[in-house]
């Protein structure tokens, strides 16, 4: 495939997945059993056990700059909510 320059990277390719319009109504719309089922198993313990490490059990030095700790939070809130739809999605 040809390396994408300037604004072409935004463009959809064709296996990018189907269009929105694609997708059948039926679908759930509770993500939180998809999120069981992804990190269910020996490779999601140990993918969700390296999200948390790198981010939950991370600390950061007292001289670290204010967008290193905006980053690190940022990433912290998006890891919990992954684990809270992991654990929803698990208890039924």
């Amino acid at each position: 495939m040809a390396e994408r320059a300037g604004w072409d990277w935004l463009e959809a390719l064709p296996s990018d997945g189907p269009d929105i319009a694609e997708v059948p109504a039926e679908v759930p719309t509770d993500p939180a059993p998809s999120f069981a089922r992804c990190f269910a198993g020996a490779d999601g313990l140990r993918v969700l056990t390296v999200l948390r490490a790198m981010t939950l059990d991370r600390a950061l030095g007292p001289d670290a700059p204010e967008a290193a700790l905006r980053h690190l939070e940022g990433q912290r809130q998006l890891v919990a909510a992954i684990l809270a739809l992991v654990a929803r999605g698990r208890s039924g």
